[in-house]
């Protein structure tokens, strides 16, 4: 199974009895005062989901909720527990797509790489392409999961601190990689508290690597040339809490980068000490 798959892959194989599908999205919204506020896209899946899929819930048991940072990663042991639960593992293999440009399923992706699980795919254009397309959904709450035993084994290099981030500012060695829009890399919109983005970091927004009407991933020719030309380079990126830095992420796999990690903490983590630098020079 390749990385990314088409719907008419996942139409052929949905019903594999090895196959997990899971519904990975989370809507954010600007809260009073700046920020975001994440509402889980359970309600949204209830209405319409892929025949047979499961929901990951990315503000649920797939953080940390006891962090004051969103989506926190948690133990390893606590998200192979929680993958188990919705029916993700040893010997299974699982889709994961969104309803927001694959973002949301590109985190759980790569925190399933981070534990040591390679059989997981992303599902090109999720839920946009499958409906544009007029392919079957259903309603309701999820099946219940056939349990699994998701064995641990973390890849602790895949996630990036904040301590290794700093050390990465002006090493010449490490690329680091701003994953948001244009405009708040270049600090003309302030959302974490602080304007700008980390000395010497590139930028690579998640919103423009897939086709706006599709949501489908961009051709590799194309993306090949929106990001930096040394795939052994240490690689980081991130965002404002992990999310679009995790498609970043995935596409930079796609492209074979072979020393990527996410920043999973990000801007929300960083700005929360001024001794942590931001510029808004380009």
């Amino acid at each position: 199974m390749d990385t990314l798959v088409s719907t008419d892959w996942l139409a052929e194989h949905l019903g594999d009895d090895d196959l997990v599908v899971l519904d990975c999205t989370v809507w954010l919204r600007l809260a009073e005062g700046g920020g975001y506020v994440a509402d889980s896209g359970r309600p949204d899946f209830d209405t319409a989901h892929l025949p047979g899929a499961g929901f990951a819930d990315l503000t649920g048991d797939l953080c940390d909720r006891s962090s004051p940072l969103r989506f926190a990663v948690p133990a390893p042991e606590q998200f192979a527990a929680a993958m188990g639960a919705l029916g993700v593992g040893d010997g299974r293999r699982v889709v994961l797509y969104d309803q927001n440009r694959s973002m949301w399923a590109a985190r759980v992706w790569w925190m399933l790489r981070w534990v040591g699980f390679d059989e997981a795919a992303l599902l090109d254009g999720g839920l946009r392409a499958w409906n544009l397309e007029g392919r079957p959904t259903e309603s309701g709450p999820a099946r219940p999961a056939r349990p699994a035993t998701l064995t641990a084994r973390p890849r602790p290099h895949l996630i990036a601190g904040r301590d290794e981030v700093l050390a990465a500012v002006g090493d010449g060695a490490t690329c680091i990689i701003d994953a948001l829009g244009e405009a708040q890399y270049r600090g003309e919109v302030d959302t974490y508290g602080r304007p700008g983005h980390i000395p010497g970091a590139s930028n690579t927004p998640a919103f423009d690597l897939v086709d706006r009407d599709t949501g489908r991933y961009l051709p590799l020719e194309v993306l090949r040339r929106r990001f930096p030309d040394d795939p052994a380079r240490r690689t980081i990126t991130y965002c404002g809490g992990g999310i679009a830095a995790s498609s970043d992420a995935f596409v930079l796999t796609r492209l074979g980068f072979t020393d990527v990690a996410v920043y999973t903490a990000s801007l929300q983590e960083w700005v929360t000490d001024p001794a942590n630098p931001l510029v808004t020079e380009v």
